[in-house]
């Protein structure tokens, strides 16, 4: 007792004394440490309302963090490591043990001249002028400390009425360009009474120069429009006139179109110089000719004698960088002070080759989404430019040796999963979609077209071999900027135990539904998954992206054989295959908080399997698992479900067991900085997985609306990452808060047996979504 008390007193002394050293130490005289800000109020006039874009506009300029911020800029973390090391680590030695310490914790202080508040007031007035509020007025005042030269910051935000728009006069130009600028008036972002704003006003300038350079009018830019304003004619309101900068050359109120294209191709080792011909562009070419003329006329989009657009120029460009075989591909216009006249701009594009093959070899650290650890090595040849035309021939050779993570919850049945891998892949994409051409012309964004075959061997030494071949063939391309679809035409998978264990042959006799899901099969499918990933905001500090997923296996064999009469089961080369349909949908939410690299993020996914007809059950390896390092943290992978079914605690196999036709799961993540490059995050995480079909060898495993809520399971945890720019190195601490499986030592929503038995360590690579 005595000991203990003791270490809690001298604990709670030597934080006292870190406390009391002196934060300002080495801060030259005259100088003031900056700690933050005490109050910023904001303070419409009667009758304002303030947009919150408005706001946020000038808080930012004020809200300058000080060192160590908690929550910037208004508190500080009671530990100011960085400014201790900065004031008592300082060495002139540039080496030793306490040069690079100095260098790896201190963090210069922030101070009050630095920060000038002065100056930020007024930057905080003219962002609320941008928003219309002329006349607002933005006050500090300083709070220092009575002791130590340190001081706080009061801010006070007085916001006038908005000024409005008035009339408002579009510009006047020649016959050419004016009835251009009048279709343009309609959808004018500027209407008469609405609030000022310079975003907007720059926002029509922009929209009315983009809509004259997709004209012809290349050489036009913003800045050639200027505005004329007057606000004497209204209380409050501005009367603009939009019209041209007086005296701009002719040439830039002109429109173009494109004259010659000539396109000089270099290879990496010069050869005979030769021209070719295409429809609408010449070729300069080095022998042998790398790229085949055909791909290269698809990839000029500017045509001769169209009106020359920047969207057809950047189109071209991004069309020839898209093959994949060009090391750089520059593109260069007349000149605006050669044109002399001429209605045409002739276009030089210089396109350097690269070098066709690749070899990679890779060693990392692998995380799977099923909670396996372990080393992997990957050797990878590649040509980019098989056939002339950027076709990209892959061959992967991979192993890994795994081994996976996790807690108590898993009966201590983990250490019994560690497996190795082999597979041979082969991958050929070509960068079109091998449809018919109007098909593919109605996409406003280009496809491709990819074809694999491989082969995989898992070993589990105390469990099976397993051996899988696999062939597909789809397509991948884009709607929009934001819409992505993949399309599996045909997929045929064939899965083969070469070998199992006495103890793997009882635990299948046990379970006969598990033991049909690993089967001989073949399992032929297709697929179709569509992804929108989209950033929003102001600043980018939003994110939403929604995946969802559909596979049916099997359905178009069966009907074909069936109409060929033959009944279930149905076979294929001797083998049963497997029929069902799946579905999968995911969704994840990013919300940036502050200005800090904070963010909360979400996701939820659910998903859903259903085998009939030549099926009782789908494979093993489609079927549904919860728990991991990138799942509900607190549990090891294939630990929870199905349902509030739990394998014997003496059943070393158990896992098996653990898997469903429904999946249920929420993640939420606060992730937030620490120092430097490391990162902290606290988590919720919570879900499961049941069966669609009573299973009498599993009692509790199907799905009843009446136990969902407590089949839900439930934990919480912390973890830190270490992010070095290329990948981000992670470990979790998921903590146990509730299990589906009934515990008959601990009665309650609360039900771990006790709190150590409720922890889960994960070591993992990236972040777990």
């Amino acid at each position: 007792m005595m000991t203990s008390l003791r270490k809690t007193m001298l604990t709670v002394a030597g934080l006292l004394l870190v406390t009391a050293c002196s934060t300002t130490r080495r801060i030259p005289q005259g100088e003031v440490l900056y700690t933050g800000v005490k109050h910023l109020r904001v303070r419409p006039d009667s009758g304002v309302i303030v947009s919150a874009a408005a706001e946020d506009a000038a808080r930012e300029p004020l809200s300058v963090a000080p060192n160590n911020p908690l929550y910037a800029p208004y508190l500080r973390t009671p530990l100011p490591i960085g400014l201790w090391a900065w004031n008592y680590c300082y060495t002139p030695r540039e080496k030793g043990f306490k040069y690079w310490f100095y260098r790896r914790l201190a963090k210069e202080p922030v101070l009050l001249s630095k920060v000038q508040p002065g100056l930020r007031t007024r930057v905080a007035e003219q962002a609320l002028e941008n928003f219309g509020y002329f006349g607002s007025r933005v006050t500090d005042s300083l709070l220092p400390r009575k002791k130590g030269r340190k001081a706080k910051v009061d801010y006070t935000i007085r916001i006038a009425p908005p000024w409005h728009y008035g009339r408002i006069a579009y510009p006047q130009a020649d016959s050419t360009m004016q009835p251009l600028v009048d279709s343009l008036e309609a959808t004018s972002l500027l209407r008469p009474g609405a609030q000022y704003n310079l975003d907007t006003l720059t926002a029509e300038r922009q929209r009315i120069t983009t809509s004259l350079r997709a004209n012809g009018y290349y050489y036009f830019r913003p800045e050639y429009l200027e505005y004329l304003a007057d606000t004497t004619l209204q209380p409050r309101h501005v009367a603009l006139r939009l019209g041209l900068k007086p005296n701009l050359p002719q040439a830039v109120l002109k429109p173009y179109r494109v004259g010659e294209v000539t396109v000089r191709l270099h290879n990496l080792r010069p050869g005979p110089a030769d021209t070719l011909r295409l429809r609408n562009a010449t070729v300069i070419t080095q022998r042998p000719m790398k790229v085949r003329p055909r791909v290269l006329d698809r990839a000029l989009t500017l045509r001769s004698g169209e009106l020359f657009t920047v969207e057809a120029q950047n189109h071209t460009q991004t069309e020839l960088n898209k093959l994949g075989i060009f090391r750089s591909v520059n593109l260069s216009v007349t000149p605006l002070d050669s044109l002399r006249g001429e209605d045409s701009l002739n276009v030089a594009i210089d396109a350097r080759m690269d070098y066709p093959l690749e070899v990679a070899l890779e060693t990392d650290v692998t995380s799977k989404s099923n909670s396996f650890l372990g080393p992997g090595l990957t050797l990878k040849l590649s040509h980019n430019n098989l056939f002339r035309g950027g076709e990209v021939l892959d061959v992967k050779l991979n192993g890994a040796y795994e081994w996976q993570t996790g807690n108590k919850n898993s009966g201590g049945r983990s250490s019994r999963l560690n497996s190795y891998e082999l597979g041979l892949n082969t991958s050929l994409n070509l960068p079109r979609l091998l449809l018919p051409v109007r098909w593919v012309n109605r996409l406003s964004h280009p496809g491709s077209t990819a074809f694999q075959l491989g082969v995989d061997l898992m070993n589990r030494p105390q469990f099976f071999h397993l051996i899988a071949f696999s062939g597909s063939a789809g397509y991948r391309f884009q709607t929009s900027d934001f819409s992505h679809h993949d399309l599996t035409v045909f997929r045929l998978t064939y899965n083969r135990l070469l070998h199992t264990t006495a103890s793997f042959d009882q635990t299948m006799e046990e379970n006969p539904s598990i033991a049909m899901s690993f089967r001989n099969q073949f399992v032929p499918s297709i697929g179709y998954t569509y992804t929108f990933d989209k950033s929003y905001g102001a600043t980018g500090n939003r994110r939403f992206y929604w995946q969802n997923s559909v596979t049916s296996a099997g359905n178009l064999l069966s009907a074909i054989l069936r109409a060929a009469g033959e009944r279930h089961p149905q076979l294929l080369f001797g083998n049963q295959f497997s029929q069902f349909v799946k579905e999968v949908s995911e969704v994840k939410f990013y919300h940036r908080i502050g200005q800090r690299n904070n963010w909360l993020a979400t996701r939820l996914i659910v998903g859903v399997g259903y085998a009939y007809g030549n099926s009782e059950v789908m494979p093993y390896s489609e079927q549904f698992y919860i728990g991991g390092a990138n799942s509900i943290r607190a549990f090891t992978v294939r630990s929870i479900g199905p349902g509030s079914y739990r394998p014997p605690a003496d059943d070393s196999d158990g896992y098996l067991d653990q898997t469903g036709d429904f999946k249920l799961e929420a993640n939420v993540e606060f992730r937030f900085g620490i120092l430097g490059r490391l990162n902290g995050a606290v988590f919720l995480d919570a879900g499961n997985v049941w069966l669609l079909k009573e299973d009498p060898n599993r009692p509790g495993a199907a799905l009843n609306w009446n136990s969902f809520p407590r089949d839900i399971a439930l934990g919480t945890g912390f973890g830190l990452r270490y992010d070095i720019s290329y990948l981000v190195i992670r470990a979790d601490l998921g903590i146990g808060l509730h299990t589906p499986y009934p515990n008959p030592d601990k009665r309650g929503y609360y039900n771990i047996s006790s709190f150590k038995d409720g922890l889960g360590f994960h070591l993992a690579i990236g972040y777990p979504f």
